[in-house]
């Protein structure tokens, strides 16, 4: 199967998602979250850097569930256009709204 290359969009939400999810991963080590989400490191770090910018649901499922994040919140979040200010900016606190 020939996979489609991904869109400047996708790219784009893609580096969202893995902002959020080391801002609100904080001070956890890659290797526990990873472990507690039943995924290995490598894949949380790959997401983590944008280099995986469409992961697997039930991969994004259980990374939130282990970083209690809501799936609106991070959906919502990423899915907000950069330049409206809703971008997460590295080294900020997570805000509330992404909490389950």
């Amino acid at each position: 199967m020939v996979r489609l290359p991904l869109t400047p969009e996708e790219v784009e939400r893609g580096q969202r998602l893995g902002a959020l999810l080391r801002l609100a991963r904080g001070d956890r080590s890659m290797l526990d979250t990873a472990l507690a989400a039943g995924v290995s490191p490598e894949t949380l770090r790959k997401i983590e850097t944008g280099r995986v910018a469409t992961p697997a649901f039930p991969t994004i499922a259980a990374i939130a569930e282990v970083l209690g994040l809501s799936l609106d919140a991070v959906w919502a979040e990423i899915s907000r256009p950069e330049h409206d200010g809703g971008a997460v900016e590295p080294g900020r606190a997570a805000p509330e709204r992404w909490a389950s």
